[in-house]
């Protein structure tokens, strides 16, 4: 079985466990999502209590439902939240708490509130970021991951990379329940690794020796992925 297929296999298994053991909640159902899950919220407040995070002053949080405990509590901590919008359609969202109302941190947690009261972040901005956290359908011990299979967020971490917001030090986040973990995950050479799983339960340091993509690798950037994210080509138009 090749990689890309076994990765198939491994995002079919998740999202029937999910489904099945009714763990997953909305949106569903969560085939072809990173899936939300019942104990999210348990998972971002572990998230916030870690070093990683009290130390960090700017986040890269990802979009996706099950992560928006994560922002919300990054803007309630007065961290600045940069969340890239779903398929990288435009440039990266910037959401400062100092600039945006507190009874209004909840809604701009959310994709459409993001849009609301965040602004968009160009390229050529000075900023680093100290902490990423991904969605993620499946992670391994070793810190393996699989998404849903897009490669959005190898995409994201490729991008912070190129543009010098994000190094090989910066370490990587993911929260998800229990029965997201498994026991292998094939890996490719744009995947990114996960240094910290934090569940419901637990936190896993993986200490993971795999070698994070130092940034876009544009042999595999198609004339349709240019298309379709604009972002791209302004990256290639500068770095490419």
């Amino acid at each position: 079985m090749g990689i890309k297929e076994r990765k198939k296999e491994i995002r079919k298994f998740v999202w029937d466990a999910l489904e099945s053991k009714d763990i997953a909640t909305f949106p569903r159902p969560v085939y072809g999502r990173i899936p939300n899950f019942k104990g999210a919220d348990v998972a971002a407040r572990k998230l916030a209590e870690l070093e990683e995070f009290l130390k960090a002053r700017t986040l890269k949080v990802n979009p996706d439902a099950p992560q928006r405990s994560v922002r919300y509590l990054t803007l309630k901590a007065r961290k600045l939240l940069i969340m890239p919008p779903p398929r990288l359609r435009s440039h990266f969202i910037l959401l400062d708490p100092n600039a945006i109302p507190e009874n209004t941190w909840f809604k701009a947690s959310a994709i459409s509130g993001a849009f609301t009261y965040g602004k968009p972040l160009q390229l050529d901005a000075k900023f680093k970021v100290d902490l990423i956290v991904m969605g993620s359908v499946a992670v391994s011990p070793d810190g393996a991951r699989v998404g849903k299979g897009e490669g959005y967020a190898e995409l994201e971490y490729a991008t912070l990379r190129t543009i010098g917001a994000v190094d090989e030090k910066v370490p990587v986040a993911t929260t998800i329940h229990d029965i997201q973990l498994v026991d292998d995950i094939p890996v490719e050479d744009h995947d990114v690794s996960v240094d910290i799983i934090i569940t419901p339960s637990r936190v896993i340091r993986t200490k993971t020796k795999m070698q994070k993509p130092g940034g876009i690798i544009w042999e595999k950037v198609t004339e349709e992925m240019l298309a379709r994210m604009p972002i791209l080509c302004e990256l290639k138009d500068k770095y490419g």
